[in-house]
């Protein structure tokens, strides 16, 4: 199995209520040759469950919880595993394969779902569904930093941090900015509890889910929010219009019957109507 210096990759159980946490050492001997079909046609790699490929940890999308990795991708990859007749399995591995497309490409996992925004230059790697969430950064800083925007970050020459290899990262260097680079959402929120940074620049729905921590808000504030125009996407190994095609059946059919709703409330917070009307050629 393909892995990274400091870092395991790990296969998860799959997320249903009744699932505990399981570590697997070594690949699936279902790799590769071994490749399965659903009833409906879907290639597997792996017979009798669709296998995801995420990073963890990236609260409210995916995290460890209980035992469990649960959150709101999480939730609607188990509507198309359902709706395949198969259960999920979840592989973490580190967030630079999403970019490559490597797991899938490999056969080590059929789609990514990792909150990952869809760009062009990541589109030349992988195939992605129609957008299910739209995503806008923001800044969170120190209250004891006196930084009111990410314009006061750079006159008052705060240190600024960044999850690496997002677009978030991405955006303050655009700015001019030398950020902080950190490997997961919750090395960026310890190097802001540390003092390490005094301000990181994250999607909001990350801070969102930090500030419901007592202790997070009564510490930090969000000094800017940045509307980006960015969305999310699932990923598949480029060509496999029938994973694809069913991931996005599983969306809109989520979005049609309120259970999306219901997802989005439970995971990120009051339902914004607009994650829910993004089109299928937003980029």
């Amino acid at each position: 199995m393909y892995s990274v210096p400091g870092r395991r990759t790990r296969i998860l159980a799959a997320t249903t209520a009744t699932a505990g946490l399981l570590l697997v050492a070594g690949c699936s001997s279902d790799s590769g040759g071994g490749k399965t079909t659903t009833a409906s046609g879907v290639p597997l790699v792996k017979s009798g469950q669709l296998t995801t490929c995420t990073h963890l940890p990236y609260p409210p999308f995916q995290s460890e919880i209980d035992g469990k990795v649960q959150g709101f991708d999480v939730s609607l990859i188990d509507l198309v595993a359902q709706d395949l007749g198969v259960k999920q399995a979840i592989v973490d591995t580190p967030f630079e394969n999403f970019k490559t497309g490597a797991f899938l490409n490999s056969e080590q996992c059929d789609l990514a779902a990792a909150g990952m925004t869809i760009t062009e230059e990541r589109k030349k790697n992988v195939d992605f569904s129609d957008p299910y969430f739209d995503a806008t950064q923001a800044v969170l800083v120190d209250k004891k930093s006196g930084v009111t925007s990410l314009a006061d970050v750079k006159a008052k020459g705060v240190k600024l941090g960044a999850q690496a290899q997002t677009t978030g990262e991405d955006y303050a260097k655009k700015q001019g900015f030398d950020p902080v680079s950190f490997e997961s959402s919750d090395a960026v929120l310890s190097g802001l509890r540390s003092g390490q940074v005094q301000a990181v620049v994250i999607d909001y729905p990350v801070v969102q889910g930090w500030l419901k921590d007592k202790a997070n808000a009564d510490a930090f504030k969000v000094a800017d929010n940045i509307n980006t125009g960015e969305q999310y996407g699932f990923t598949v190994k480029k060509g496999n219009t029938k994973l694809l095609a069913a991931i996005n059946k599983a969306i809109a059919d989520a979005k049609a019957d309120g259970t999306y709703k219901k997802l989005y409330e439970k995971w990120i917070g009051p339902y914004d109507a607009a994650a829910a009307s993004a089109s299928p050629s937003a980029s």
